[in-house]
């Protein structure tokens, strides 16, 4: 038996795993499972099959984020311990956390800091600024905000996060089956009386239990005899049924040249025997068109053998990347403060920029609940720290693997559409590629780069004094000469965000200084903020004349949502952000949106698929339904 064994040699594990896949390509194995639809609450531990788009903001309404009482901020003005004020009733109205804030009032009071008169007076000894312990609308998630990529896996956190969007169901590829076929004279199930030799079926306990971690439904078939002929029919058997077989070998002399026998007689045999130890016998190929794995019999072979071979091809089977769980030195791409007293798990967004790798927190806020299903890593603050400094090295828990984060593009500086629609369509194309966009504003995203805390950085910063967009500031940041390319992404529509059917009538920026106008601004440093800036500046006007020029958001979407609910009459931001949630719009400037970038990344093996996808038509035409967007000049290098 063991002389016509097809028995090949010590094989390097990636040269096998690449015959089994040539081997795969010829059987016709399907590369995916299909894609079922499934209620979000069903959907835990499953891949996306699609890209998760947000259908409603969460908070839905500005809601009480405190039990209390909701007051007119106004009304508690000079309110102090030597001159409280009192509110009659009619003046507050009591609210539970989570409570809608009625309408007319714009803070809550915390209900250990009132004290109710018996007359029914709330009396207050602070006063209180506008939107204190208020959840606004959008906080967490802002409709048409790109939630999860395609071949994404699903946690907790992330069905939770999916409903709070608008999901009632989501496209998933469904579990695939796992067929474990145990083999042996000497192998007896779990609770069987033992004789002197018989084995305990533990393997296919272990490899059960091991693929229905990795989010699959496993198959264990009785077990079968030393009798190649019957051996090979439970293969087909189960392979017919199965999107992977794995073969289990006993211990006895020549068990490995039944499983290879059995692979080559039934199917294709790929390899038999892999340079990997323990596991050195693996058995590698496919019946019909379902690939096979013939597992040695010693329990820790079995077990690196799942995790090599089985693992990875089950992950490719559902569009995901295979899990790893390490921790990683990293650098942080901007500053992090922390209160000292209290240990501070940040979550963050890690990529590798060259040879180190860059963690960028994410927001922190208590509600903000995609702040955990964007997370690549943690990142504790102890309790006797302040924080870190940006650049500063600190130690990160890994939630994601070194492999998918040395893949990850990480994206620092202005707010755009444009790069959320760049993520899903990456991941789609491979499910290892990762673009993390973190938005601090343009300038916060070139310093970034002059920093090497980025690959790109998204900018459309105007130089007021010559109208050019960007490559000013690169100078003045990197020096003329300096190695830094910039290439175009788009132009788009820039204008005021205002209320469907535009009821102030505005009809541009000469109209912001209207008395009792509500304006909601872009953070300092952001390209639109300079925008703003310089079409103040044009027209003479102060910005202090600008009713709400104080009041800052960080991204388009942010600023649409506010004036949606109703606390803002306008702001300036990008038509996509405007129809996103219905609003009108009133044009004001049409921009360049560019990416800059070191010139060495240019033709780097990693930005290589983002310059791919920028060329592709279909992306265009995707980009230019968001409306406000023109592709004309896209991926046309500027500089």
């Amino acid at each position: 038996m063991t002389a016509e064994s097809p028995f090949v040699s010590d094989v390097p594990a990636v040269q096998a795993l690449a015959a089994w896949r040539e081997a795969r390509a010829v059987a016709g194995c399907p590369a995916r499972v299909e894609a079922v639809r499934v209620p979000v609450g069903d959907a835990v531990g499953r891949v996306t099959a699609e890209p998760v788009w947000a259908t409603r903001s969460s908070p839905a309404f500005d809601s009480a984020g405190m039990d209390g009482i909701a007051v007119r901020a106004a009304d508690t003005v000079g309110a102090a311990e030597t001159t409280p004020v009192l509110l009659a009733p009619g003046g507050f109205e009591v609210v539970d956390t989570g409570d809608p804030l009625p309408p007319g009032y714009d803070a809550v009071v915390m209900r250990e800091h009132v004290h109710h008169t018996a007359d029914g007076s709330a009396e207050l000894r602070a006063g209180v600024p506008p939107y204190q312990h208020v959840r606004s609308i959008g906080e967490d998630i802002s409709a048409a905000e790109l939630l999860l990529p395609q071949g994404h896996r699903l946690r907790p956190v992330d069905v939770a996060a999916c409903a709070a969007a608008g999901a009632t169901t989501l496209a998933v590829r469904r579990a695939p089956v796992v067929a474990i076929v145990p083999t042996g004279d000497e192998i007896r199930p779990i609770g069987a009386e033992l004789a002197p030799g018989d084995i305990l079926d533990t393997n296919s306990l272990m490899l059960a239990a091991q693929a229905r971690e990795a989010g699959c439904e496993a198959r264990v078939t009785e077990i079968v005899p030393d009798d190649p002929a019957a051996i090979a029919a439970m293969v087909r058997t189960a392979a017919a049924d199965a999107d992977l077989v794995l073969l289990i070998a006993g211990s006895s002399a020549g068990r490995d040249d039944y499983t290879a026998r059995v692979v080559a007689e039934t199917g294709s045999l790929a390899v038999h025997g892999v340079a990997v130890r323990p596991g050195h016998p693996v058995v590698l190929g496919t019946v019909g068109e379902t690939p096979i794995v013939g597992v040695p019999g010693y329990p820790v072979s079995a077990a690196l053998t799942f995790d090599i071979f089985a693992a990875p091809l089950l992950a490719e089977l559902e569009g995901a990347a295979p899990h790893e769980r390490p921790s990683a030195a990293a650098r942080l791409a901007r500053k992090l403060p922390s209160a000292l007293g209290t240990d501070d798990w940040v979550r963050v967004r890690l990529g590798r920029v060259h040879d180190q790798v860059v963690a960028t927190p994410l927001p922190r806020g208590a509600g903000v609940l995609t702040s955990l299903v964007r997370a690549d890593g943690l990142l504790v603050v102890p309790a006797g720290l302040e924080g870190h400094h940006a650049g500063e090295e600190v130690r990160v828990e890994l939630l994601r693997g070194l492999a998918d984060i040395g893949r990850t593009i990480v994206a620092i500086g202005s707010h755009d559409l444009v790069l959320d629609l760049a993520a899903s369509a990456l991941r789609a194309t491979d499910p290892l590629i990762t673009l993390a966009s973190s938005n601090v504003g343009s300038l916060g995203g070139l310093v970034a780069l002059r920093d090497g805390l980025c690959h790109i950085a998204g900018s459309h910063l105007l130089d007021p004094a010559t109208g050019e967009y960007t490559l000013s500031y690169v100078d003045k940041l990197f020096g003329p000469d300096v190695d830094v390319a910039v290439v175009r992404l788009v132009h788009r529509d820039q204008g005021l965000l205002v209320a469907s059917g535009n009821p102030l009538g505005l009809t541009g920026i000469g109209d912001l200084t209207r008395p009792g106008l509500r304006y909601v601004n872009r953070q300092r440093g952001a390209g639109t903020r300079v925008l703003l800036d310089h079409e103040l500046t044009r027209r003479g006007i102060d910005p202090a004349e600008v009713p709400g020029y104080a009041r800052e958001e960080h991204t388009h979407l942010a600023v649409a949502a506010a004036i949606a609910a109703g606390r803002a009459d306008t702001g300036l931001g990008i038509l996509a952000a405007a129809r996103a949630f219905g609003l009108d719009f009133v044009p004001v400037a049409q921009e360049p949106y560019d990416l800059v970038l070191r010139t060495r990344d240019l033709d780097s093996a990693q930005l290589r698929p983002l310059w791919t996808l920028l060329e592709q038509p279909d992306f265009q035409a995707e980009v230019e339904k968001l409306g406000g967007y023109s592709c004309a000049e896209t991926g046309r290098r500027i500089r």
